[in-house]
């Protein structure tokens, strides 16, 4: 997928360079991402170095909150958790909502930047680093430029805006907090959802779309092997959970390769495994932890099942009593798979080339990463949805890595630093010319 990637990336100039054709607001949208660019970029910084981990984004809210107040929406904060909600009403029209995520992860960031994060955090009763290693500081930057430019230009559309800032997206809880407080029934209901995402492989001044499946479903799963322990020198007086474990692991990675179509993607990844206390002691438990990623509902449910099967089917040719079967939990963070609505992402992927230029826009192939977005499409009625990716490398460092292989810092390391300038100007001009594209019709 990598090399696909690299390959679509190559055509083009780096730094953004917009459409001579692009409309008359469109223009005036970029006359004002030049003009305001320099708060923006204060704005971004101040987040960066002040990131507040999933569930605790309180003062990240309130700061949200009071920019969207500046440019004249109504404003709710402490919306699912601390989620913020602005609306802004301008005559009959349609209705898009445009939402951000406000959380950092609990990463302590090695970037040497002058606006690094030193912030100290508590999660669990222990003290950990906080980092936008994510980009959601760019998200918020761009949202807040859009929600500016929009309300800017309030003579030249009609319609309604409702922009939210969703928490909680790292630990998948702000999405569906958020829906179930109410966001669709106490807030105007949208015709069409919008989002975007940084990408760490995408050059600064371009943006990728996918039509259908963006994104994979996630599923963390824990796992307790239990056993009967005993003398590591009398192994046959025992049950030995290491050893299950072990035979259970590799079992699992044919859930992938024989029992699901080689034509339907799904990942199952034994990320953690523990056991053990001694050289010389066979112990009662071993504790796995899995993560596990598909785009279709019906194969994420085999590879569950199977998961069960497998354990408990292990156990028992074990010779493993059935009360000491593996505990098996699937943890309440599910994401589900994030499936761009085609017709919309369509529509925007030529807004976008408009304003952009066609080199500049990208057809970029699924990922197995997961993005609680997708939650938002997910109600009866559907709500069409689409999810853009922002490139945010520097096309320097792009470039070296074309040309010598040298990996570029992914999304989640502590390493990662986006180029400012032309990715939030290019975020801006884009999600600002989707949502105008959008207002001109229901």
């Amino acid at each position: 997928m990598k090399k696909v990637l690299l390959f679509l990336l190559c055509a083009g100039m780096f730094l953004p360079v917009f459409s001579q054709k692009m409309d008359g607001t469109n223009a005036k949208v970029k006359a004002f991402v030049d003009k305001s660019y320099a708060s923006w970029y204060e704005l971004y910084t101040y987040l960066h170095a002040n990131p507040e981990i999933s569930f605790q984004e309180k003062k990240t809210m309130a700061k949200m909150g009071a920019l969207l107040r500046e440019a004249g929406f109504e404003v709710t904060e402490n919306f699912g958790g601390y989620g913020v909600v602005g609306v802004l009403r301008n005559g009959k029209g349609p209705t898009i909502m445009v939402r951000t995520d406000l959380d950092a992860l609990p990463v302590k960031e090695e970037t040497g930047l002058p606006y690094a994060s030193k912030v100290i955090m508590q999660e669990d009763g222990r003290d950990v680093s906080a980092m936008h290693a994510c980009g959601h500081d760019l998200h918020m930057t761009v949202f807040t430029g859009t929600a500016q430019a929009l309300a800017m230009l309030k003579p030249e559309w009609k319609g309604t805006l409702v922009f939210i800032g969703q928490p909680a997206e790292e630990r998948s809880g702000g999405a569906i907090a958020m829906l179930r407080q109410g966001l669709y029934e106490k807030f105007p209901r949208p015709d069409y959802v919008v989002g975007l995402h940084d990408h760490a492989a995408i050059p600064a001044g371009k943006v990728g779309y996918t039509e259908g499946p963006m994104m994979a479903s996630v599923d963390a799963v824990d796992i307790t092997v239990r056993g009967i322990g005993g003398h590591g020198a009398m192994p046959h007086t025992t049950k030995d959970p290491i050893v299950l474990a072990s035979q259970i692991v590799l079992a699992l990675q044919t859930i992938v390769s024989r029992e699901t179509s080689p034509f339907q993607p799904c990942v199952v990844t034994v990320g953690s495994i523990h056991g053990g206390s001694a050289y010389n002691i066979i112990g009662n438990e071993v504790k796995l932890q899995l993560t596990l990623r598909s785009f279709d509902d019906s194969v994420r449910v085999h590879t569950i099942a199977a998961i069960k099967r497998i354990c408990n089917g292990t156990a028992q040719a074990a010779g493993i009593p059935e009360e000491l079967y593996p505990v098996i939990k699937i943890r309440d963070q599910y994401t589900p798979s994030n499936i761009n609505d085609v017709a919309l992402t369509k529509r925007l992927a030529g807004a976008f080339r408009q304003v952009l230029g066609t080199d500049n826009v990208v057809n970029t192939p699924p990922s197995t990463v997961g993005e609680d977005f997708a939650r938002f499409a997910r109600v009866e009625p559907k709500i069409p949805t689409c999810m853009f990716w922002l490139g945010a490398v520097d096309p320097k460092k792009f470039e070296e890595s074309m040309k010598t292989g040298k990996q570029l810092p992914s999304l989640h390391s502590s390493t990662f630093a986006p180029l400012p300038e032309p990715t939030i100007k290019t975020g801006v001009q884009a999600m600002s010319s989707a949502v105008l594209d959008l207002l001109k019709s229901k």
